[in-house]
């Protein structure tokens, strides 16, 4: 008997110790490729559900606000011009000022065309016996396209990244005339990883633009690109894509079709070029749009990825706008045959220009009516079938208090014309404890008004307890995710960024990491550091609300996002 005992406790051991193995490989398995934070999703509920349980949520009365039914007005929204940094000052009063695209007018490699125009204004040139000079303002070519076809300022000369800017300007009823297609040359391309390009090349026999469209569609590829309304690679890319689908109709139902199927298979849309550039960083994108001289000059790519250029050059093309005096006009012609001497050309190149000088590009400029087209449909098909939730999440405590929550009422009730009526908006506001104001719903008529009501009516007091906010709106969007699975779930916090109260970030981090809902955070008088630390878990956007073009930076993250 005594045998037997022994060999029933050898066994209930052997036992004890097999369940151990296989119930600690299925854990150790289960977090296989999970970050240290990032928890299950059955986990997840059940921390979401706990987190909530915790905080003091109240719901509040809505109460109804006056809507203004108008059309957004890009124009009301763009803050003077001196906020775009001239980075070139005329030497003389006869002159004319130029607004040029960024990869340009910046600094270090970014600042070619700002030492061409120094040596022009050195160079004593006269014009009708006077000597002429020429001022450069440095900003990005959409946003200068806003400035010029809404007459909100007009500078003398313009020369965007492409043609397409030009054209848009043009049809905008602007009088535009080309004076040189290409100050310097560049090309916008596909950037991919040398894995992905070899593994397309093997399937496809090459990489362009209609290759990789069709591969996004079968879902080989997970690419991102850049904002179609700002960003001119992203425009580019766009209409080139169009094209690929119905060479005769871009605007036609095939092309409409095939970018629907495309289009519901990119991950990643960014607002700017540095935010497609930090999300790059991560890995988690086979392949993004960069202009060639950009490429060259990131570090960060220079092994491991393939450059492919696509769609129409980026020559930096110089353009007169509106009815100029003659002198004027001189001063822009000569300064154009001044850019193309050999020495200047040549300093081009050691600044990442004129590579790549063998590509032609692969479409005519399209019209600018066509270009306008082609960005609505963007803005009506870029989510495909899946339409968006979207939860704001407003900070009121008393630090917020004055200027900081007027700004952000502010650009709240004229970023809120930006929001697609497909999509459906809820609205939370938080201080030591969290209110939900507008519980989500579709965007119509009667939720916008209820949306500006509850923006109408937020005071500031109390602490800051930021992280409780953020736990309430996932809690919103996993409830409607239940209801409708869908709709695809954003947040946005509206805050200034200091966190005094609740739960922190390192409790809510893996829920955020899990759900995968990015969080883009609008800083006010804020912490911008403890914002991006927030948005930068899923590649969000985090915007400095301390600016005066907040309400157009707000506007077209909401034009992109919503």
């Amino acid at each position: 008997m005594a045998s037997k005992g022994k060999a029933f406790v050898v066994l209930a051991l052997i036992a004890i110790v097999v369940f151990a193995l296989v119930y600690f490989g299925i854990s150790l398995t289960s977090n296989i490729g999970k970050t240290d934070t990032q928890i299950s999703s059955e986990d997840a509920g059940k921390q979401l559900n706990k987190l909530y349980q915790g905080i003091s949520v109240t719901t509040a009365e809505p109460v109804k606000g006056k809507i203004d039914l108008d059309p957004a007005d890009v124009g009301d929204s763009l803050p003077d011009i001196s906020k775009f940094p001239v980075s070139v000052e005329n030497t003389t009063d006869q002159f004319i000022e130029i607004f040029s695209s960024t990869e340009k007018s910046g600094t270090d490699m970014d600042g070619w065309l700002n030492e061409v125009a120094t040596a022009f204004n050195q160079a004593n040139i006269k014009v009708n016996g006077k000597t002429a000079s020429v001022k450069i303002r440095n900003i990005a070519s959409g946003t200068a396209a806003d400035y010029i076809r809404s007459g909100k300022y007009v500078p003398d000369a313009f020369t965007p990244s492409n043609e397409l800017w030009g054209e848009m300007v043009a049809a905008s009823g602007v009088q535009t005339k080309l004076v040189s297609k290409r100050l310097v040359g560049n090309v916008a391309g596909i950037v991919s990883t040398q894995a992905k390009y070899d593994e397309l090349i093997a399937e496809y026999g090459s990489l362009n633009v209609k290759t990789l469209t069709d591969a996004i569609a079968s879902n080989q590829v997970a690419m991102g690109y850049t904002d179609p309304f700002a960003s001119s690679t992203g425009l580019n890319f766009l209409v080139t894509s169009l094209a690929t689908f119905d060479s005769q109709e871009m605007l036609g139902e095939k092309a409409v079709q095939g970018f629907e199927k495309f289009q519901a298979n990119v991950p990643f849309l960014a607002s700017t070029t540095l935010q497609m550039r930090e999300a790059a960083k991560t890995g988690m994108l086979d392949a993004f749009v960069l202009e060639y001289q950009t490429y060259v000059n990131a570090a960060d790519f220079q092994s491991g990825y393939v450059f492919t250029p696509f769609g129409v050059r980026h020559d930096s093309p110089l353009y007169a706008l509106g009815k100029l005096p003659k002198d004027k006009q001189e001063i822009i012609q000569k300064f154009a045959d001044f850019v193309t001497q050999d020495k200047y050309q040549k300093a081009a190149v050691e600044k990442g220009f004129n590579g790549l000088e063998d590509y032609k590009s692969e479409m005519e400029a399209v019209n600018g009516k066509t270009l306008a087209a082609a960005q609505k449909l963007w803005k009506e098909k870029k989510d495909g079938s899946k339409p968006i939730a979207a939860v704001f999440v407003a900070d009121i405590s008393g630090s917020m208090g004055g200027e900081p929550l007027n700004r952000l009422k502010e650009s709240l009730l004229k970023g809120q014309k930006f929001l697609g009526r497909s999509n459906s908006i809820g609205f939370v506001s938080y201080s030591s404890d969290v209110a939900i104001n507008l519980p989500i719903g579709k965007y119509d008529t009667n939720q916008q008004s209820m949306f500006v009501g509850a923006i109408n009516s937020l005071q500031a007091s109390g602490g800051t307890a930021t992280f409780d906010g953020i736990v309430v709106a996932l809690k919103m969007l996993q409830d409607e995710l239940a209801v409708n699975p869908d709709v695809k779930p954003i947040i946005f916090v509206l805050s200034d960024g200091e966190t005094n109260e609740g739960h922190s970030l390192k409790d809510i981090k893996g829920l955020i990491e899990t759900y995968k809902v990015p969080i883009y955070t609008i800083g006010y008088n804020a912490n911008i550091k403890a914002l991006q630390s927030i948005s930068s878990i899923n590649e969000a956007a985090s915007i400095n609300a301390d600016t005066d073009d907040v309400v157009y930076k707000i506007g077209n993250l909401l034009n992109v996002q919503m």
